[in-house]
């Protein structure tokens, strides 16, 4: 008998755990990529330590693999997970340090 173990992916993971995880919002200017294309700006509106969601000034499908680069940090990997035609939404390819969702969270939150 043969047995298949799955390896599930972070956002799986995600999306069972921390999927609910309140978003917060934000006003954060960043550059966006999508696989091969140019940077351009975004203003993402939420975080959470799954994903966000940004502006969406480039038609970008769902499925898209893209990276976004917030100010002062790397890009991180995500994939768009919806696209409504005015705003996108994210899963980050790996969870974000909360200790850097923190600091995101600290410098650039909007009031609700």
């Amino acid at each position: 008998m043969i047995t298949l173990t799955r390896r599930f992916t972070s956002y799986e993971i995600a999306a069972q755990e921390d999927r609910c995880d309140l978003r917060q919002p934000v006003k954060i200017a960043a550059k966006l990529r999508a696989s091969g294309g140019s940077k351009f700006q975004v203003t993402v509106r939420d975080i959470a330590i799954a994903g966000f969601s940004c502006d969406a000034v480039a038609a970008m499908p769902v499925g898209t693999r893209c990276w976004i680069t917030l100010p002062g940090l790397n890009s991180f990997e995500a994939q768009v997970i919806w696209n409504d035609g005015y705003h996108i939404g994210c899963a980050f390819a790996q969870l974000l340090n909360v200790a850097v969702l923190d600091r995101l969270i600290a410098q650039h939150r909007c009031p609700t």
